[in-house]
């Protein structure tokens, strides 16, 4: 376990994990607000020392609650959150997923910055982001080749100083 929130245990994928993150990936709820790999991309980047594909299980039952990819740039100090997918959705999960994640790349890592981005259709996420105090970077406009045409990219980020502000929102 690299780490646990409350109600969730934080784990590093391995390779015979990935068929369940492409099945998370591809769920109808998920496939319009991520980027969708192939098992060679995720066998790749669980082998890549700079990402962290991370599965988050439930500490009652086991049960998967999501996923997400982390891409390290350990030369700028950077923690980003490249894709981040939830299966039991409405619950706080991705809340607490997130919470938990940051508290990780600021207490646990050398990270000066966490980021993301977001596409624009996704109010539940921008609404989440903006409600744990993130900052709106801008925008990269038609960015993203996507089966529904190109799409923008808004970034959220944090840097190490506001979560210090802020850390207590952050804990359990």
């Amino acid at each position: 376990m690299l780490f646990e929130t409350k109600r969730l245990s934080i784990v590093e994928a391995e390779i015979k994990d990935i068929p369940l993150i492409l099945q998370i990936e591809n769920d109808k709820e998920n496939r319009d607000f991520i980027w969708v790999g192939t098992e060679e991309e995720h066998r790749n980047e669980i082998e890549n020392d700079i990402n962290l594909l991370l599965l988050f299980y439930a500490k009652d039952d086991g049960a998967i609650k999501g996923y997400t990819l982390v891409e390290r740039d350990f030369k700028s100090h950077l923690f980003e959150i490249r894709r981040l997918a939830i299966t039991d959705k409405g619950k706080g999960y991705g809340r607490e997923a997130i919470k938990g994640l940051i508290r990780y790349a600021f207490e646990q890592t050398d990270s000066n910055r966490v980021f993301w981005d977001v596409y624009p259709d996704n109010t539940v996420g921008i609404a989440l982001y903006e409600s744990l105090g993130m900052h709106r970077d801008g925008v990269l406009r038609q960015n993203y080749l996507s089966d529904r045409g190109y799409l923008d990219q808004i970034i959220y980020s944090m840097l190490k100083s506001e979560y210090e502000e802020r850390k207590e929102e952050f804990g359990e």
